[in-house]
């Protein structure tokens, strides 16, 4: 019985692990510090989420709603759907992606993210403050 317990806990941790993964299609940020006029963060997720899917969703929205009030916008954005697989396509976006947009330049934070909402989620406050604050 024991055993059965433990492959099914196992299971559940590769599932989730598997399923709820923080890649993107461009990994790589690209940071260009330009001035425009409008900086939006899209946070891109699937149907399925984990506790700290919806972790980074609250917290970054949490952030720039505290710090930014209505200059910054906040956008989630669920890939199952047509408008927001649309708009993943149209940013470059094919999975789980938290991403920092105003004009030409893209800042991927998913990585930190991730690591962050959940066990330090001050630090991914700080992060999004960081990257944000040069683009304004």
């Amino acid at each position: 019985m024991r055993r059965i317990q433990f492959l099914a806990i196992a299971l559940a941790f590769i599932l989730l692990n598997v399923n709820c993964s923080s890649k993107s299609a461009k990994s790589n940020a690209t940071e260009s510090i330009a001035k425009a006029d409008k900086v939006e963060v899209f946070y891109f997720h699937f149907n399925r989420r984990c506790a700290t899917c919806n972790a980074v969703e609250e917290v970054s929205k949490l952030a720039i709603a505290e710090t930014y009030d209505d200059k910054v916008s906040f956008e989630s954005c669920n890939l199952d759907e047509k408008e927001g697989k649309e708009k993943g396509n149209n940013l470059g976006v094919s999975a789980q992606t938290l991403l920092i947009v105003s004009g030409d330049t893209k800042i991927n934070i998913t990585s930190q993210a991730f690591m962050n909402a959940r066990s330090n989620p001050e630090k991914l406050k700080a992060l999004i403050k960081e990257k944000i604050d040069p683009l304004l």
